[in-house]
């Protein structure tokens, strides 16, 4: 089960860091002059960091529930 929570965790933190590259490379182009692109990237990347937080949450869980 760690190891499965794990390897989501990366997933997620691999998610986190190409939305975040994929908005400064948008913001960077400067093509996007209402911002629209870059609050969709943003957006998203707040999504899969909310979703990072919860599996480690449930990997200290799993981690603290063996111990009693």
């Amino acid at each position: 089960m760690n190891s499965f929570l794990f390897i989501l965790l990366l997933i997620a933190m691999g998610a986190v860091a190409y939305v975040l590259v994929r908005g400064v490379i948008a913001m960077a182009n400067g093509k996007d002059v209402t911002g629209e692109i870059q609050q969709g990237y943003m957006q998203k990347r707040v999504l899969f960091q909310a979703i990072a937080i919860v599996i480690v949450i449930l990997i200290l869980a799993v981690a603290g529930g063996g111990r009693g």
